[in-house]
């Protein structure tokens, strides 16, 4: 699939949503009870999702972003419904998923694939590339003939690059970027609406890398997809988001589109995530100060009171201690959210 070089394309879209959701999380919380302790006592309960809020509209790719054990996989699960929420609701297409009859919700889910992480732990090492690609056919029987179940596993390993005649291969014959491929056609082979993409780049080389990003892009552009792009690397965000989601401690501290958060981040933790990214060009380096944080993000069973972010702001008030910000727009905007007490100060 040749790489797209018009800039006009990769222009970011405002966080407007109009109409239906494709997908949208209402109040969504996740807690996991405790484990462990003292004898007779059970440790509190782990907070890894609460309280989010998102709505993902059409053709729209969301960036998630936020450190290790901020709540992002788990979320990720919640929004395929592959597990239930202690509160709060999972739409697409304006259904709640789990009020849905399991049939008719198995049936809906399939409009939410993923592609992995691991592009070598997460294929199957005894199936052929026409059988990875061709088992959530083979699930739904759709369509009912099998020699046209394989036709459609050709069809889309053609899609993302591969070559159907290396189809009866097995996965460590392929290099790590055919194997994310691998991973891509399989998870549209079913043409969902949705594909949830969780740090899909981050195990390859950064030219392979890039090879991924275009993919994923085009085929957004050919099947109108919705992508929730989850990354540790911004440079990556940036490339190819519309919108960003920051994550902290199981919640949504800032929420924009992708130009207005790398230019004019209001959050303090986006500001500190942004200034931890090494500048390409040596004439910027050491111009602005790089912001570092204090201590490590507080453990999720035992979060502080008031701003989860207070105990290693320096923006720090005695409102930050006792009050827990709403998600609220910025100054100037309608659809720009930050989940700060004082994020103009």
């Amino acid at each position: 699939m040749p790489e797209t070089t018009d800039s006009a394309a990769h222009a970011p879209k405002p966080v407007q949503h109009t109409g239906v959701p494709v997908l949208q999380a209402r109040n969504l919380v996740k807690h996991y009870p405790g484990r462990g302790g003292r004898i007779g006592h059970r440790s509190a309960a782990v907070r890894a999702v609460d309280g989010v809020d998102l709505a993902l509209a059409e053709r729209s790719t969301l960036g998630l972003v936020g450190e290790s054990g901020c709540g992002k996989s788990t979320l990720v699960r919640l929004l395929m419904a592959l597990e239930r929420p202690t509160a709060g609701e999972v739409l697409l297409d304006g259904e709640e998923l789990l009020a849905l009859p399991t049939t008719e919700r198995r049936r809906r889910r399939r409009g939410i694939q993923m592609v992995m992480q691991d592009p070598y732990g997460s294929l199957d090492p005894r199936m052929t590339a026409e059988q990875l690609v061709r088992e959530p056919l083979d699930i739904h029987r759709d369509p009912a003939d099998a020699r046209a179940r394989s036709r459609k596993a050709h069809e889309a390993m053609e899609l993302v690059g591969l070559d159907p005649a290396h189809a009866g291969r097995r996965a460590h014959q392929f290099s790590g970027g055919q194997r994310q491929r691998l991973g891509i056609a399989r998870a549209l082979v079913l043409r969902p609406r949705v594909l949830v993409c969780d740090e899909p780049v981050s195990a390859l080389d950064v030219s392979v890398q890039a090879q991924v990003v275009n993919l994923l892009r085009d085929l957004q552009r050919e099947f109108g997809l919705t992508l929730v792009f989850i990354a540790h690397d911004l440079a990556v965000v940036r490339q190819l988001a519309d919108e960003v989601a920051v994550m902290y401690l199981g919640r949504i501290v800032e929420h924009t589109d992708r130009d207005t958060l790398f230019e004019h981040p209001a959050h303090p933790y986006t500001r500190a995530l942004l200034s931890s990214v090494p500048d390409p060009d040596p004439r910027r380096r050491g111009r602005g100060s790089r912001l570092v944080l204090a201590g490590d993000p507080p453990s999720p069973s035992n979060p502080p009171g008031g701003c989860p972010f207070h105990t290693r702001c320096w923006k720090t008030r005695e409102t930050c201690r006792t009050e827990t910000p709403a998600p609220a727009p910025r100054t100037g905007t309608h659809d720009s959210l930050v989940a700060c007490h004082f994020p103009e100060a």
